[in-house]
């Protein structure tokens, strides 16, 4: 009977610990099983249905406070599209590392795999792990970049899927608290733009993003970070109407 009693109060206890961590509470009652990616049904009428998309990036695109599901898996697991995940928590854009997204991108994509669309996080680490911006290069330059500065590697990323697939390509940028360097970051991206033609998806600065996060608490465990039930009710209705729109 003790034992029963004191299992009880531990519990209980742990209940109350979480109800009052924000963190704790939308971890454990933002990804419940009922959220996962594997409870959705797909549907073979989406637009996105067949489509053979890459996404490479980081913590976001891998899903690391949702149990590894991302808006990447709902978008299989509900619109039925052929995915190629590589993502990496805490890597960088850049660098000569082989867990970087320029090392990645050579290392683990075949370059015979078909693609429709390649789809690329801005990270937020290369900023917060010192790693120099850069300078873009001018608009005839294709080849030749500096891909240990972040600008770089973007330009090195851009080169390589247009050389290899032809396809077009996203960018998103992610949520994250007021930070100088991130929003530097997505300023130099949007004039990339005019070079290379990609698209963008600015999660960064969309205030229907923000609105919903702040109508629905459980959808970040952290700034940055979407849960399971994020992910499914924001992200992945996004990135479906606007990938779809891309592939148009």
């Amino acid at each position: 009977m003790r034992k029963l009693l004191m299992k009880t109060a531990l519990s209980v206890g742990a209940y109350v610990a979480v109800k009052r961590t924000p963190y704790l509470n939308s971890f454990v009652f933002g990804n419940l099983p009922k959220f996962s990616a594997t409870r959705s049904v797909v549907n073979p009428q989406s637009p996105l249905y067949g489509k053979r998309i890459a996404f490479l990036g980081s913590s976001i695109t891998y899903g690391a406070a949702a149990h590894g599901d991302s808006f990447v898996d709902y978008l299989v697991a509900q619109d039925g599209v052929i995915a190629t995940k590589e993502a990496v928590s805490g890597t960088t854009l850049a660098g000569t590392g082989p867990k970087t997204y320029v090392s990645r991108l050579r290392q683990n994509i075949p370059v015979d795999q078909p693609l429709d669309l390649f789809v690329c996080q801005l990270s937020t680490n290369d900023g917060r792990q010192g790693i120099p911006l850069g300078e873009r290069t001018p608009a005839n330059q294709r080849d030749g970049f500096d891909a240990t500065t972040t600008l770089g590697a973007i330009e090195d990323i851009l080169a390589y899927v247009h050389q290899r697939w032809q396809v077009p390509v996203v960018f998103y940028t992610c949520l994250r608290k007021p930070d100088s360097d991130y929003a530097e970051l997505v300023a130099q991206l949007k004039l990339l733009q005019a070079k290379w033609g990609f698209h963008l998806i600015n999660l960064w600065q969309d205030p229907v993003v923000h609105a919903e996060n702040q109508a629905q608490p459980l959808a970040m465990f952290d700034d940055a970070h979407p849960t399971r039930l994020g992910y499914r009710n924001i992200w992945t209705p996004i990135f479906r109407q606007e990938l779809s729109q891309v592939l148009a």
